[in-house]
């Protein structure tokens, strides 16, 4: 297959948005327009890095990304690969959650989810699980937790806290509403002072995660809904 990817270059990508969503969106649009068909191996990352101009870490976030929806499926060692149009999930583009209903409607599934997966980590996450959350919330408070790889940490922490549950299917949504909701997060640094929202981010976090270690179900519910929360009134989201 040709390493060309349609007529994409990383000109077309504004800089203000999140590049992973943005070249996830049109992988995925060649993907629909069957341009890339089932079956078929996706350029390497240090192909797709350099023919996009941009990281090979934002081409492993927006690989993830398609890989939480469905849409591709990697193989150790091989690559990634798109999958059977039996096996895909329904994709919401991002422009849709610029609809204030929209957006709200994804944000209500994510609590309920999320606040379960939490419980249920706190039961069933073994050593491994909780060395990876610990490496999320390091990354979430080190020095790169002003810039964009604070978000990135900040998605990977929510993902390895739903595969803590060995219950791939909280995995597998979760994952997938997290890549969206990843909009929400850049929208609220842009809403406020970037210096209290990290530090409060990051306190939610550290709460969720010493739940979780103390394999108390109760308590990382009540710690993932008092952080879901907290993220809704930062973007101004009534839940209710």
């Amino acid at each position: 297959m040709s390493t060309e990817i349609g007529q994409f270059n990383i000109g077309q990508i504004r800089r203000s948005e999140h590049l992973p969503a943005r070249i996830a969106a049109h992988l995925a649009s060649e993907i629909s327009e069957s341009r890339l068909k089932p079956g078929d191996k996706l350029p390497t990352e240090h192909v797709l890095a350099k023919t996009l101009g941009v990281s090979r870490s934002v081409i492993r976030e927006a690989i993830a990304q398609l890989r939480n929806e469905g849409m591709v499926e990697t193989r150790q060692g091989v690559g990634a690969f798109v999958s059977e149009r039996s096996a895909r999930l329904i994709r919401i583009k991002d422009g849709e959650l610029f609809d204030p209903q929209s957006f709200r409607a994804l944000f209500q599934l994510r609590v309920p989810l999320e606040v379960e997966a939490a419980g249920l980590a706190a039961v069933h996450h073994t050593p491994d699980d909780l060395a990876r959350i610990d490496a999320a919330l390091a990354q979430m408070t080190g020095t790169e937790k002003w810039t964009d790889q604070g978000i990135v940490a900040d998605l990977a922490f929510h993902r390895v806290v739903a595969e803590a549950t060995h219950n791939e299917y909280f995995a597998l949504f979760i994952g997938f509403i997290a890549e969206r909701i990843s909009l929400a997060i850049n929208a609220a640094r842009a809403r406020a002072v970037l210096e209290e929202i990290v530090e409060a981010t990051i306190a939610e976090h550290v709460a969720l995660r010493d739940a979780i270690a103390s394999r108390d179900p109760a308590a990382a519910r009540e710690a993932m809904r008092a952080h879901l929360h907290g993220a809704a009134s930062r973007i101004a989201l009534s839940l209710d």
